[in-house]
Order: C-alpha cells, then structure tokens, then sequence
C-alpha cells in the first residue's frame, strides 16, 4: 500500500473561498501539520518527505520496493491550494488583473 499525502498547510478550499470573495483578508486557514512521514516510521512503515519535484521519483521507487505500507508526504510551499490555483492567481482574478 501506498499514501501519498499532499501537504499544503492549509484548508485550501476554504482559503481558495475567501481569496476569491475577500482577496488578502483570509483567516484560520493556516495548519501546524505533524511529520507525516515521522508519523508513518512510527508505525513500522515506510515514510519520506519530498520537498521539490526532483525528490519525487527516488522516493517513490524506494517507497514501492521496500516491501511494505508507504507514505510519502508532498509538502507544497509555491501557494498552491490545489494542483491547478495557486492563491496569488486568484488574487488576479478577483481584482480583474
């Protein structure tokens, strides 16, 4: 079994809301997330971070070949809310920029 968690932290959908009906006015959509990956290891699983898209491909080929569960965490640090909306995009949108 493989996890991936994909770590922005935040609530992006409730940020992404209120980018887009009050640009720069957001609040209580900051998160304090655990260690994922720490969290995983603690469990007798297989657990790494990946932080720039580089990373991506070893840790994945050492996540499926280590013979058991596996979480790689994807920590998101560009704004991203989603894959596609980063939040300063919406920003744009909503001041008609």
């Amino acid at each position: 079994m493989l996890i991936l968690v994909l770590n922005n932290s935040q609530y992006g959908t409730i940020r992404q809301h209120q980018e887009q009906t009050y640009p720069g006015r957001v609040s209580g959509t900051a998160l304090g997330n655990p260690d994922f990956a720490a969290y995983a290891r603690a469990f007798g699983a297989h657990g790494e971070t990946v932080t720039v898209t580089e990373e991506f491909g070893p840790a994945l080929d050492r996540a499926l070949a280590c013979g058991r569960a596996a979480l790689i965490e994807l920590k998101v640090t560009d704004g991203r809310l989603a894959p596609a909306s980063p939040w300063r995009a919406l920003r744009k949108e909503t001041a008609g920029v």
